[in-house]
């Protein structure tokens, strides 16, 4: 499976380019980096030091590489137009010069062990 706009919640986080848009605290928006780790109720970011960030009354948008089998999913599907949020369809090139998108995703959505979580199957309600 692709990973894709509608599939992010069922993949591993980890290594992802993460920022934090929306929090119930104020001091984590902004809060931007690499998924260095994650458990069930948070996420560890990691740029210039370490940031332990809760899911729960978070907004995080990712920013999801951009390979050749996730744009034909996307085109097949219809899906980043679509989506509910207003950067889920932005696109743009990373510091690296590759191709990516951003989601953005509420951390309830994300809320279970992650071993778990990648392994639901089933329609999501991005869909």
């Amino acid at each position: 499976m692709a990973l894709t706009p509608e599939t992010l919640i069922r993949h591993e986080l980890v290594g992802l380019r993460v920022r934090v848009v929306e929090s119930t605290n104020p001091d984590n928006v902004g809060i931007g980096g690499r998924v260095v780790s994650e458990t069930m109720r948070t996420l560890v970011v990691e740029d210039d030091r370490v940031w332990r960030v809760p899911k729960r009354g978070t907004t995080f948008e990712f920013a999801l590489p951009r390979t050749d089998e996730a744009a034909d999913a996307e085109k097949a599907s219809g899906t980043a137009s679509e989506l509910s949020s207003e950067t889920a369809g932005r696109t743009g090139q990373s510091v690296d010069c590759e191709d990516v998108a951003y989601v953005t995703v509420d951390g309830a959505r994300l809320l279970s062990r992650p071993a778990l979580r990648t392994e639901k199957a089933g329609v999501t309600t991005w869909r």
